[in-house]
């Protein structure tokens, strides 16, 4: 089972934590709270499995990646 984030009070359950390079093109996916996974051209990176959405990036998120995680609202 995912667990469940809160973001401003409305509860998400983390269904992929992935974000593409706009550099290489790679799509990168971390599945595990612990998995780092760093793209081949090393300029963005993701971490945190279903636990939670951690991104590094060299310059900014909007000049290194796509986000392509999916979250959905949490009814429980």
């Amino acid at each position: 089972m995912n667990k469940v984030r809160c973001r401003n009070e409305i509860m998400e359950k983390i269904i992929s934590n992935k974000i593409q390079c706009k550099h290489c093109g790679e799509v990168i996916e971390s599945n595990g709270i612990h998995e780092f996974v760093t793209g081949k051209c090393e300029t963005c990176s993701v971490d945190g499995g279903h636990y939670h959405l951690g991104h590094s990036y060299k310059n900014s998120p909007e000049e290194d990646f796509i986000e392509l995680s999916k979250v959905e609202e949490d009814d429980e």
